[in-house]
């Protein structure tokens, strides 16, 4: 079929049309087949989605998923799960195979979640499905009927061969105490029964664009070996890679453990309420305003607004937090959060593919498209460093027996040797590695990176600016104060301001409204309630007129001496004050306040003595925000429109590397202004986009964390390169010198690959 042509999904309900689900998965609407496993082909229902720089994507035609509607598409995307990828070495094989067929733009693994993504001009499912095949790797597609979380297989699935070759290994060992020379026939059999494989994975390797991956090299010093009689070396050698292989596979299943956890947190099936049934659907089926039905132990399948009065939800898996959070009726809970104590309703209020899981997925998946320019280095540096090594051990092989009368067989050893060291396996890890782990260590703690260029500029960061209200503040204002006049009790200003406000969406309204709710359950009512606009609201309650309104738009008539020194003091402790009138009398004051994040005060000060200085940039007026920057001793410029942020943090970055943390739509431009933006969790979708990293759990602490990652990162890559060429260059010396021989060489390359990948797992521990 193709790809242009669809038929009707059942149940989609969003006026697109889709492929069957049987079909691969090609997105080109909105993706109700296989949306919850496919955050990209959600981003792009979304029109949220570009991808990185580095990649070269982001045209135009493709952005607007609707596009398909009004004109024919130029491009289209395409994705499978890969199964047998061990390293991103393997994701780099992948991408070569399958970049040079005709007519696709794109290709990206993206390794922390076994996916392949191909943007194409045609349908090139087949040729990709077969160029995959070519390198030894299988596909599987991401529709309803598969899971996108890789099943562990058996130890002899993974491992047979392993296990087979080095049973003959020991056999043929086994034998040498018997009949020297049969041992010396067992070894070389079992040498080619293990160079089977090795050999043919280099052919396809070869054939697809990678003529000088590590089983090139291994094939190339085996059969060297074999025709130089160093047999049993050979098979050694051979064993120390196959070894070295599987240690690799380990250490990546593990980097890739948190991402795997996360994509187990959402159930298969959902249990929706249809009239009076209950119905059993798929998590592709649902969609905003079906009503599920959770049960305790069960685990949500979508972003849900609670119908139940109150009911409570363990989040430690998407949160951190170990103690249930109690919810109330209206309160909005993530995907994947487990219901504890009784069945509950809820209201599904995201997409098919776009809910907290889907979304993190979406961010850890863009983060792999975005690498860090030390990695793009490294990997531009093993294009080169390879087919350079393998010409030195050429020379090396020829050039004393032709030029200086050496005999040939020492040399040709000692080229075959100097093969096996210069292999670029444990150098082209070491990067990709600690950026990948350091990532998953950060997502564990609640800081999504987009890849590791961020990841390296956050270790750079010398000033940070922040946002002040829902960044540095909780954003949700409360009142602190209530001043009655003479005669007027507090619960009677209270409740005819909240009459008067009833209904208004505004942010101090809704506080007013809760503090007196929380006072009494019988609120007086308003009639005639209107806005006076730029002024306040307005309305009658028992028969009287009340005015709400700014405390600046009073009249010199009701403004006395009195109550503009309380206004003065109010607004000196940096709190918003409004001013209640009943019949052009004042009836009293109302102080409201946007509390303090509790976690503020220490991950700015965590901040400070890691030598990084922080500034807050707001647009609210000095006075408030002088209290708010008093109470965390930090610097702060107030009063700021979006462009004067934008002008303040160009300012910031030319004397040292700055990042911005916001949430709203307004730090959006001095986000993308700064060396990094980082978003707030419960930012807007525009700074989420924007964001070059993201708190997912909107705390503060998590930004320390992220920062000392990437630190950590970094040393860790420099331990892991120093480890590397190191050890190459101690063996590089002794084996020319003659003193190592060929199972030393493979040690040190398949040595240094399994210790750079061991000190790279070492950040998953971090801050744990």
């Amino acid at each position: 079929m193709h790809p242009h042509h669809h038929t009707e999904t059942p149940r989609c309900r969003c006026g697109h049309h889709h492929e069957p689900a049987s079909a691969a998965s090609a997105h080109t609407g909105c993706s109700a087949i296989a949306a919850s496993l496919n955050p990209i082909a959600a981003t792009e229902r979304d029109g949220a989605h570009s991808a990185s720089d580095d990649s070269g994507s982001g045209n135009a035609d493709t952005d607007d998923p609707d596009s398909d509607e009004r004109a024919p598409l130029s491009r289209q995307r395409f994705s499978w799960i890969i199964n047998g990828m061990d390293c991103p070495s393997c994701a780099r094989k992948i991408e070569t195979a399958v970049k040079y067929i005709p007519t696709i733009d794109q290709v990206n693994v993206l390794f922390a979640t076994e996916k392949l993504v191909v943007d194409a001009r045609t349908d090139v499912r087949e040729q990709v499905q077969q160029a995959v095949h070519n390198v030894g790797f299988t596909l599987r597609t991401t529709d309803t009927s598969s899971s996108v979380v890789s099943q562990p297989s058996s130890v002899m699935q993974g491992n047979g061969f392993l296990i087979l070759f080095a049973l003959l290994a020991m056999a043929s060992w086994m034998i040498s105490f018997i009949s020297p020379s049969k041992s010396e026939a067992a070894f070389f059999t079992t040498t080619l029964v293990g160079l089977i494989p090795v050999i043919k994975k280099a052919w396809q390797l070869t054939r697809s664009g990678s003529p000088f991956a590590i089983e090139t090299l291994m094939s190339v010093a085996a059969l060297g070996a074999l025709l130089i009689g160093a047999i049993t070396e050979a098979t050694v050698v051979l064993l120390l890679f196959m070894l070295g292989e599987r240690l690799e596979a380990y250490a990546a299943q593990r980097a890739r453990s948190g991402v795997s956890a996360l994509m187990k947190l959402l159930p298969e099936e959902a249990i929706t309420l249809r009239g009076q049934k209950r119905v059993t659907v798929p998590l592709t089926e649902l969609i905003p305003g079906d009503i599920i039905e959770v049960s305790p132990g069960g685990r949500l399948p979508a972003d849900a607004r609670l119908l139940t009065i109150d009911a409570s939800f363990d989040e430690s898996a998407i949160t951190g937090e170990s103690i249930p959070v109690e919810h109330h009726q209206g309160s909005r809970i993530a995907a994947g959060s487990l219901c504890v104590d009784h069945v509950v309703q809820l209201e599904v209020v995201s997409q098919p593919g776009n809910n907290a899981i889907d979304r993190m997925l979406q961010l850890i998946e863009e983060a792999e498209e975005r690498r860090a320019p030390i990695e793009r280095f490294i990997d531009r540096f093993s294009r080169y460093y390879t087919p350079a090594i393998m010409l030195i051990s050429l020379l090396v092989m020829i050039v004393p027996p032709l030029l200086l009368s050496q005999l040939w067989q020492p040399w040709i050893y000692r080229g075959l040797a100097l093969l096996l060291i210069g292999c670029p396996c444990a150098l082209v890890i070491s990067t990709p590695a600690a950026i990948t782990v350091g990532l998953a260590a950060a997502a564990r703690h609640g800081a999504l990176i987009k890849g590791g260029a961020a990841l390296e500029s956050l270790g750079t960061l010398r000033i940070i600016a922040f946002d002040k209200t829902g960044t540095l503040t909780e954003g949700k204002p409360q009142v602190t104060d209530i001043i009655p006049a003479e005669m007027v009790s507090e619960m009677a200003l209270l409740g005819r301001a909240a009459a008067v406000e009833s209904g208004s969406h505004h942010p101090l309204a809704q506080a007013i409204i809760q503090r007196a709710q929380a006072s009494s359950k019988l609120l007086p009512f308003a009639e005639a309630r209107r806005t006076q606009a730029g002024i306040g609201v307005e309305g009658r309650v028992n028969g009287k007129h009340i005015q709400v309104s700014s405390s600046s738009r009073l009249s010199n008539d009701v403004l006395t001496p009195v109550w503009q020194q309380q206004i003065e003091r109010l607004e000196g402790e940096g709190k918003t004050v409004v001013a209640v009138q009943e019949e052009n009398q004042m009836l009293g004051l109302l102080a409201l306040r946007d509390g303090v994040r509790p976690d503020a005060s220490a991950a700015l000060e965590s901040l400070h003595s890691m030598g990084i200085r922080c500034v807050m940039l707001t647009g609210d007026n000095a006075r408030a925000a002088a209290a708010i920057a008093q109470t965390l001793g930090i610097d702060y410029r107030a009063g700021l429109l979006p462009a004067d942020k934008v002008e303040a943090v160009n300012a910031l970055n030319r004397q040292y590397a700055t990042a911005m943390v916001g949430d709203g739509i307004n730090d959006a431009p001095a986000m993308k202004a700064a060396t990094i933006g980082i978003a707030m969790g419960n930012s807007t979708d525009v700074a989420l986009e924007t964001a070059d990293a993201a708190l997912t759990h909107s705390r503060l602490t998590a930004l320390v964390i992220m920062i000392d990652l990437s630190r950590a990162t970094y040393r860790n890559i420099r331990q892991n390169v120093t480890i590397a060429l190191g050890l190459k260059a101690v063996f590089l010396i002794t084996t020319l010198m003659g003193i190592t021989g060929l199972w030393l060489a493979v040690l040190a390359d398949s040595g240094a690959t399994a210790l750079v990948t061991a000190n790279a797992l070492r950040l998953l521990s971090k801050r744990d």
